[in-house]
């Protein structure tokens, strides 16, 4: 059977839609969408769109920081080879290079635009976390960098006369034209739909965390930008390729936490309900081993223990240095009670980075003429199977920005037309039976963190698969006037594509772990699952 799969989610007709026109649209006001902003001419009409507020994306609350070989003993060659042991043969030795060679430019960059990095006397202060072989992690404000990375470019965008900004705009779809895309279809509050006609677009709409009950993520990460690249036609890949991040605070009534990367790197163990000190005996690279490798510990030892989490301790280390070295996290913690120089922390590991996605080139181009992407909807090849500690930052930097510039030249080459091509779509036929958007929302959730967590199989796989296709018979048909049900159908369309890459993936490779198929198998899996939508389904 043929699942509804529609080209468009909402009815719009060009005689009844306010229309807008732009040189660049970029959709997303993460580091990667401001950062591509910026990159644009300043003689060209740059409109950011967010489904937030400007300061709200999955950028703002990183912890850790950026990756970068900054330090003279430390090597580019050496995070060239941390990032393709971290992420295995998946990667794309180009782009790993290409990215990493541009990190301290980007650095550099962030300190001209007023970031204030931590430091030690004038030197940059620099840290390791798991996966790494040298101290190269830049952070800011202790353990918020992106806090204050994000807070120094988005005043560089706000002090841009060429950059507009459209906060709590909701962007329905993509809108593409004899081949290539030509704006987005967006919808607010105050005036309803618009149509954006832009010459070219940037897509840089962030991850999918929120599809899990477990995650890191912030509300607005529901996979949109992904969903609504898929049905324009644009080519996605690596969708089973989710990263959970072993450590996110586990306290009941809590949401979850981060609990950064960095308190492993500064010395800290993890325990279990016993106090035993469990990370030596599956890795001896022990707290510091990759995230992959550290979440799938975790769970292992919470099923031996019979305990819903493990914990976090400090304790032996120095309290004065763990406090000026982590303040966000002590206030955290503080907030339920809990002094981290003292008591053990709780933690289990949660949905944290998306490495599938939306696949560009070098430049950040798409397979849709007149769209490109940035950061997290993206897959590059930087991470592949696995992504290593605050690369994904840098990622956005250096992505951003050549997603911006390509945009700009492009842009820069087309003239001016004010006229919208005769697009449409027409209203589905209503469905008046009442749907508890919550209610599906949240047992997809669960669905996804049973099925399409940690560890795989291909029972689980095979029952989500179900669930899903169910939904999706009676949820992506529908023509919804609000978000909510926008962001509904976006992730059971991604939830959909993440289940059967991961079904079809018959082996254990980084963060896609199958029980039933434990062992890695370069014979049959070194290469790339890819999905493109059918046209006839829609």
């Amino acid at each position: 059977m043929t699942l509804p799969e529609p080209r468009y989610l909402a009815q719009f007709h060009p005689k009844q839609v306010p229309h807008f026109f732009t040189d660049v649209l970029v959709i997303g006001a993460g580091l990667a969408g401001l950062r591509a902003a910026l990159a644009v001419d300043p003689r060209l009409s740059v409109l950011v769109v967010t489904k937030s507020t400007i300061d709200q994306s999955n950028s703002a609350h990183a912890q850790g920081g950026i990756a970068v070989a900054w330090d003279p003993s430390d090597r580019f060659e050496s995070h060239v080879a941390d990032t393709l042991e971290a992420g295995g043969p998946l990667c794309d030795r180009a782009v790993v290079e290409h990215v990493i060679g541009e990190a301290p430019r980007r650095i550099r960059e962030l300190i001209e635009w007023g970031t204030r990095f931590d430091r030690i006397g004038d030197a940059l202060a620099l840290s390791r976390e798991g996966g790494h072989s040298h101290d190269r992690i830049a952070h800011a404000l202790g353990d918020a960098t992106g806090k204050e990375v994000m807070r120094a470019v988005i005043a560089r965008v706000q002090a841009a006369e060429n950059i507009a900004v459209w906060e709590e705009t909701f962007t329905i779809d993509l809108l593409t034209y004899e081949g290539a895309c030509r704006g987005a279809l967006v919808w607010n509050r105050q005036h309803g739909k618009t149509l954006i006609w832009a010459k070219q677009t940037v897509l840089a709409t962030g991850g999918a965390g929120q599809l899990y009950r477990e995650t890191t993520n912030p509300e607005v990460a529901t996979a949109d930008g992904m969903a609504m690249a898929y049905r324009a036609g644009a080519e996605l890949r690596d969708m089973e390729f989710m990263q959970f991040h072993p450590t996110v605070l586990y306290i009941a009534g809590s949401s979850r936490h981060l609990i950064t990367e960095a308190i492993r790197g500064e010395g800290a163990y993890l325990v279990d309900r016993f106090g035993h000190r469990f990370m030596p005996d599956y890795d001896p690279r022990a707290e510091l081993a990759p995230r992959d490798v550290v979440s799938w510990a975790i769970v292992s030892q919470m099923e031996k223990t019979r305990h819903p989490n493990v914990y976090l301790t400090l304790a032996h280390l120095d309290a004065e240095r763990v406090r000026a070295r982590f303040p966000g996290i002590a206030q955290l913690c503080a907030k339920f009670d809990l002094d981290i120089t003292r008591d053990r922390i709780p933690v289990r590991p949660g949905a944290h980075y998306m490495m599938g996605g939306v696949v560009v080139d070098l430049r950040g181009r798409t397979t849709v003429p007149g769209l490109w992407a940035a950061g997290e909807v993206t897959s590059t090849g930087l991470h592949g199977a696995n992504r290593l500690a605050s690369n994904s930052l840098l990622e956005a930097l250096v992505y951003g920005a050549h997603a911006g510039e390509g945009a700009s030249q492009a842009a820069l080459a087309m003239n001016d037309s004010f006229r919208a091509p005769p697009l449409a779509n027409p209203p589905a036929e209503p469905d008046r039976r009442m749907l508890d958007l919550a209610d599906i929302r949240n047992s997809l959730k669960s669905l996804m963190w049973r099925s399409m967590g940690v560890r795989r199989d291909a029972e689980g796989l095979r029952e989500g698969s179900q669930s899903v296709e169910h939904w999706c018979r009676y949820v992506l048909g529908r023509q919804f006037s609000r978000p909510a049900g926008w962001e509904l159908q976006n992730m059971l369309t991604v939830a959909r594509l993440m289940l059967r890459a991961a079904s079809e993936r018959t082996e254990s490779r980084g963060c896609h772990v199958r029980t039933d198929f434990p062992h890695r198998d370069d014979e049959r899996w070194l290469r790339h699952l890819t999905f493109r939508r059918d046209e006839a389904a829609g």
